[in-house]
């Protein structure tokens, strides 16, 4: 077995992934259409031109049209479910899936629309599949505190079944440091705090992150590696970081996807994980993540053994559960594994 069909095989939790990024082309004009909403690109080839991202704003400005055309509740259960049936054939065990309601919410789209979409999606999938899943709703930070405030406030009748809050959007120019009190209100109301930071920001953004938003884990933190104490804090308190390497090829947080800093990650400690925040937009879902990293920087079969080991630790799963996907990644490695 080469070390590629030994990454697609294994098994696997994915911890980054927006929703609203797994909307492949070819559905979104099928749901243009059938809702009657106007988009600015003629069609599915127009629109994959315009993936040629030359930072996180430009694709921002594409995913946020997109967007637009989710409108029912079924139209929230399909791109779920589409979403899940994919990763289902990928060995993925367990997700935690980002959802960013105030991109409906300020269209009008009731937040129950979106949740009971999403969520029917995913309780279909777990009776069928057995992916077991956490739901995190993640604030706007190119919106208001205030207006956090308020999606915070939406969420609330569901907090059981909404598990963490997370904040993504537009990085440079808005430190976590803008949403501490919406944090506060989140962690006093019992969900679990994540943000990214540190993709485009800098290390400073991940620190406010950490001592201001009180963070359980880090989406992306690429930039933790320019500062030695970060690094040596967040393997201290084990502290996850939610990588996403296609991700970073295709918003030119790096360059050139040999130099990706994923190995250099992991070689100093770090609890990494694979991921593929936005897959329609960037190249594939957490498999092709696994093997670009695979390819592009010589991973071992124990490299991958460790990634995906250190998903399912680095998840919110409680402890029983842990321990069972962790005992079949084991399996998996010792049947397979042979350097």
């Amino acid at each position: 077995m080469t070390n590629a069909q030994f990454a697609e095989g294994i098994p696997k939790a994915e911890l980054h992934l927006h929703i609203e990024g797994s909307f492949e082309p070819e559905h979104m004009f099928s749901l243009a259409k059938r809702n009657n909403v106007s988009i600015k690109y003629n069609s599915i080839e127009d629109l994959k031109k315009a993936y040629q991202f030359n930072n996180l704003q430009d694709f921002l400005d594409v995913y946020y049209a997109a967007a637009s055309v989710l409108i029912h509740e079924n139209d929230f259960y399909e791109l779920t479910m589409a979403y899940l049936k994919k990763v289902h054939t990928q060995n993925v065990k367990h997700v935690e899936i980002f959802f960013d309601a105030q991109t409906h919410t300020s269209r009008g789209i009731a937040f129950e629309t979106v949740f009971f979409g999403i969520k029917s999606a995913l309780e279909e999938s777990y009776k069928k599949f057995g992916i077991q899943y956490k739901i995190i709703l993640c604030f706007l930070r190119h919106l208001s505190e205030e207006d956090a405030m308020k999606t915070l406030e939406m969420a609330l009748p569901f907090k059981e079944d909404i598990y963490g809050v997370g904040l993504d959007s537009s990085e440079l120019g808005f430190p976590p440091s803008l949403f501490e009190k919406v944090f506060e209100k989140a962690r006093q109301e019992g969900f679990v705090t994540v943000a990214h930071a540190g993709e485009e920001g800098p290390a400073a953004y991940v620190w406010e992150a950490i001592n201001l938003l009180k963070i359980a884990r880090l989406d992306h933190g690429n930039n933790a590696l320019d500062d030695d104490k970060l690094v040596a804090y967040l393997v201290s308190h084990k502290i996850a970081l939610t990588v996403c390497p296609l991700s970073n090829i295709y918003l030119k947080v790096v360059k050139n996807i040999n130099l990706h800093p994923l190995k250099k990650m992991m070689d100093r400690g770090l609890l990494v994980t694979i991921n593929s925040d936005d897959p329609a937009y960037f190249g594939g879902y957490i498999n092709e993540n696994y093997l670009a990293m695979t390819a592009a920087l010589d991973l071992s079969k124990k490299d991958i053994y460790e990634l995906a080991k250190n998903s399912f630790i680095a998840s919110f799963l409680n402890e029983e559960d842990k321990e069972k996907f962790l005992l079949m990644v084991e399996l998996y490695y010792k049947e397979f594994g042979d350097e």
